[in-house]
């Protein structure tokens, strides 16, 4: 529990612990990439801290590039090992943080073009799109022998390899094909849908049936309830031990517990129309599994004006944990309630 709990979410504990390793300003017009590397992500990223891919080092970054911007943007922004959320600092915004993930990358050999507007960060272009772009520039006319788009008989024998197959060789390159159809940021997934839809345009493009949309936006981290946004962190106290030792985070909430089995449960709140930070709020969480469970009061705490709430509690073994929060302000008639599930 304790290790897979500190490798899915330690990215994920809120501002308190990653206040430590930040530089601060304040809310501007959209940044450069040079600008927030050099503000938050030079902190790790220069020297190295903490296994982070140093800024100019080609073969630490190759293999992460070749995820594509839209891959590794999605891991800064969700968070990844012991890297948080938006990089710790929770102003920035996702265009901020994709220039920045592109500036690193260009530093360390790449030749990516920053993001220019938040159209340029979408989650994931369709098929069309990227055949669109670039695809289309061979598949159109079949130049070079590439099969034509829509051309079921010139990809039928290509499609009984098997899509993961054709996928890995759009990856590698192929005959006259550079790797990636010569789009350095264009993600696995993305390839899958390009080839998907030069197969079958027709079908590829056809549109899903509508979902009815959520109440709350949430995932395993973050909830979007009335009006509040909720991040959660949840962080070994081995690792803060470890990784925090002598510093301010390891003196919070009455200090790490010894023993195993303990993490930190940690609480950010955001109003959802400023973004500013909520910082007069009482929070009770219960953290419990079917056999067990313990309610305790969350602690607010402030490094470098950044304000969460926090406690610890023990969670041994491998049993999946759900974290119930009851969150009050002043003046509020009733309490907000946000359950989010630990999963490993």
């Amino acid at each position: 529990m304790e290790t897979n709990l500190n490798s899915k979410r330690a990215g994920l504990v809120a501002v308190t612990l990653l206040a430590l390793a930040q530089a601060g300003f304040s809310p501007a017009a959209e940044r450069s990439g040079k600008d927030v590397v050099n503000a938050v992500c030079a902190n790790c990223h220069l020297s190295g801290v903490n296994g982070a891919p140093k800024i100019g080092d080609q073969k630490a970054w190759a293999k992460r590039a070749s995820q594509g911007l839209t891959s590794l943007t999605e891991h800064a922004l969700k968070g990844m090992r012991s890297m948080p959320s938006h990089g710790g600092k929770l102003d920035l915004t996702d265009l901020e943080i994709g220039r920045a993930v592109a500036y690193m990358v260009n530093q360390s050999g790449g030749k990516w073009k920053e993001p220019a507007s938040a159209k340029d960060m979408a989650v994931a272009r369709s098929g069309k799109q990227i055949v669109d772009a670039q695809c289309g520039k061979c598949h159109a006319k079949g130049e070079g022998g590439a099969p034509k788009i829509g051309d079921r008989a010139a990809w039928a024998p290509r499609m009984k390899q098997g899509i993961d197959t054709l996928v890995l060789s759009a990856i590698r390159g192929h005959g006259g094909m550079p790797a990636r159809g010569d789009q350095a940021d264009l993600t696995d997934g993305e390839l899958k849908a390009a080839i998907n839809y030069m197969f079958n345009p027709v079908a590829a493009s056809a549109k899903p049936k509508a979902k009815a949309e959520p109440a709350a936006a949430s995932d395993s981290s973050h909830k979007s309830i009335e009006g509040m946004e909720i991040y959660l962190g949840v962080l070994a106290a081995e690792s803060i031990r470890t990784r925090h030792a002598g510093a301010d985070a390891e003196k919070m909430y009455g200090g790490v517990p010894s023993g195993k089995g303990y993490f930190l449960v940690s609480i950010t709140l955001r109003d959802s129309s400023t973004k500013a930070e909520i910082k007069d709020a009482q929070i009770e969480a219960r953290v419990a599994n079917l056999l067990t469970g313990e309610t305790r009061k969350l602690e607010a705490a402030t490094i470098n004006n950044a304000v969460s709430y926090g406690n610890y509690f023990q969670m041994p073994g491998r049993d999946p944990y759900t974290v119930t929060l009851q969150i009050r302000r002043p003046g509020a008639g009733r309490a907000i309630e946000a359950r989010f599930d630990l999963k490993h």
